[in-house]
């Protein structure tokens, strides 16, 4: 993981599509990062949304335990980059999750 103080290293954005806590360690040190698009922010936040979601669902289904604390940090990320969420607009699956429909773009 990164630190704060590394800011200055190359994201491997690859790795940071595929499994975001690698690269980053919370959502608001992504949400500073100056070496990625807003567009790239947004896509992996919302990958690590659906990761957080699927986690969830595992402790549900007794496979572990979470907090949900990670899932609220992503979700006020996502809003700050895009203005607001509609949560009203989730996918049909039991991660839930957001639906590209549901991120609002700032004007």
């Amino acid at each position: 993981m990164m630190s704060e103080g590394s800011k200055n290293q190359r994201i491997n954005l690859k790795k940071a599509f595929l499994d975001p806590a690698s690269e980053f360690s919370s959502p608001r040190e992504l949400l500073h990062e100056v070496n990625l698009t807003k567009e790239q922010k947004i896509e992996i936040l919302r990958r690590w949304e659906y990761d957080a979601c699927e986690e969830s669902v595992a402790a549900d289904e007794g496979m572990g335990e979470v907090d949900g604390v990670l899932l609220q940090q992503i979700v006020l990320t996502l809003q700050i980059l895009t203005g607001g969420l509609n949560q009203d607009r989730s996918p049909p699956t039991k991660q839930g999750g957001l639906d590209r429909s549901s991120l609002k773009t700032k004007r």
